[in-house]
């Protein structure tokens, strides 16, 4: 169970890494926004995919 929630956040700060980008482009969200989506998605992404491949491993 603790594996597929560590998967789905991991996933989901991958997607609030790439996401913002194509939305600012379009002109949907301002810049502000985009750097703080940015800069959450990257924290998610980096600490659950770590414990995602820590718990795999055990």
């Amino acid at each position: 169970m603790i594996k597929v929630v560590t998967k789905v956040l991991a996933f989901s700060g991958l997607l609030l890494t790439l996401l913002p980008s194509f939305l600012v482009f379009s002109g949907k969200i301002s810049w502000g926004l985009h750097a703080r989506l940015m800069l959450v998605g990257m924290i998610l992404w980096f600490v659950f995919a770590t414990l995602s491949y820590r718990i795999r491993r055990i």
